[in-house]
């Protein structure tokens, strides 16, 4: 099938952007250096196409407790114009997506899939959710976010929001309100996906390229008392991902899948054992909180230029315990790589997630391990060689302690 077009697609064009499909749909990649769009958002902002993505409303006065059932947090908690990253997941615990849920209204719900698991979110929660209305409003909402220290900044001055929400500076990370933005109507929630700073605006589809248009303009000619007084940068999905993979984010398909609970992603914490009523995973979710995660998520750091990737394999051992080592079939002999993987001693996890950080100033990986062997030292297959890496605490990168 041939991939989908966001609102936005003329735009990317006229910008150059290199487009890739990603998740069936034709996004853009880059803009130019993707160098230079990381460092943009880490010390201005930027602006993202995510009209990719799936948005779902669940409404009705039963849709707290519909969806208290469907997933693993508890949103009926929320306060209204809050928001909560929580999980669906299988009877078995697995993790089937990560999503984030704002809660509109008393009885309003709006839940974002990503764009892979939309139809799969969709259809669970249809099943899930009874005593509520589930709408797909994925064909008709689209998703710009600005993301980087200056993002309130650049989005005030062509932003109201409606009451009881005051200002943009003013509104709590994870939460949302009703407003406008360039004169359209929108959802604004400071949420994101880069450990930056910064919003994500939902609108009609038709407003997304106006919107977009003056998000871009925000600030040029001196608009506003942000530094240089230019327009806003556009950045793609590659930066995207290097600046989650810094923040240390998961992505559903490298670090979260069906195969994966929430306690293996060090995020057991979104995992709300203590409400009221049953949910779908709980008891497999109880059992794996009471055993102990069979794996660990770690953050590994390269000491060298060698860049690892999703699927290298991770093992035990600093980098003098290997040279001239490999294992085939599980024995250690002397030589180079032939169908096996060099090591100190075991294979114990694979690279879930890697890349170079800007930011750190080295390549850097996420990668799943066994529990035992969390603490290192670990070394990293990178095609065959051998290289040291450091086992590092997650997040490579907080905007807290920017210097």
């Amino acid at each position: 099938m041939e991939p989908r077009d966001t609102p936005l697609r003329a735009v990317h064009e006229r910008l150059g952007a290199t487009m890739t499909e990603f998740a069936g749909w034709l996004m853009p990649l880059r803009y130019g250096s993707e160098t230079a769009e990381h460092h943009a958002v880490r010390n201005d902002a930027a602006l993202f196409d995510l009209s990719h993505m799936g948005e779902i409303a669940v409404t009705g006065p039963g849709a707290g407790a519909a969806l208290d059932y469907a997933v693993c947090g508890w949103p009926s908690a929320l306060a209204v114009g809050r928001a909560g990253y929580t999980m669906l997941c299988a009877p078995d615990g697995g993790v089937l997506d990560d999503l984030i849920i704002y809660r509109q209204s008393a009885d309003d719900f709006l839940v974002v899939a990503n764009a892979a698991n939309t139809a799969v979110v969709l259809a669970e929660l249809r099943e899930r959710c009874g005593g509520a209305e589930v709408t797909d409003l994925s064909t008709t909402v689209g998703l710009i976010s600005i993301q980087g220290p200056n993002a309130p900044g650049r989005l005030s001055p062509i932003t109201v929001l409606m009451p009881p929400a005051d200002d943009l500076a003013g509104m709590r990370y994870y939460s949302g309100a009703y407003g406008t933005v360039a004169g359209r109507q929108a959802w604004v929630a400071r949420t994101g996906y880069t450990g930056e700073d910064g919003f994500e605006i939902f609108c009609a589809v038709s407003d997304c390229e106006p919107v977009w248009d003056a998000l871009a303009g925000a600030g040029a000619g001196g608009g506003t008392d942000v530094g240089t007084g230019a327009g806003l940068a556009a950045a793609g999905l590659s930066v995207r991902d290097t600046l989650r993979l810094e923040a240390g984010m998961p992505l559903y398909g490298s670090e979260l899948g069906p195969d994966i609970t929430p306690y293996e992603a060090g995020l057991g914490r979104v995992v709300r054992l203590d409400k009221p009523g049953d949910f779908v995973g709980r008891a497999a979710l109880a059992e794996r909180a009471a055993a102990g995660p069979r794996r660990t998520l770690v953050g590994l750091v390269m000491k060298s230029r060698r860049v690892p990737r999703h699927g290298y394999p991770v093992v035990s051992g600093a980098v003098t315990d290997v040279v001239g080592s490999v294992v085939v079939g599980g024995v250690v002999v002397g030589g180079v790589v032939v169908g096996g993987v060099v090591v100190g001693g075991v294979v114990v996890g694979t690279v879930t997630s890697g890349g170079p950080s800007p930011s750190v100033g080295a390549p850097i990986a996420m990668a799943y391990v066994a529990a035992d062997a969390a603490t290192g030292p670990l070394s990293i297959d990178v095609r065959g060689s051998v290289e040291p890496a450091l086992v590092t605490e997650l997040p490579f990168y907080d905007r807290r302690k920017r210097r």
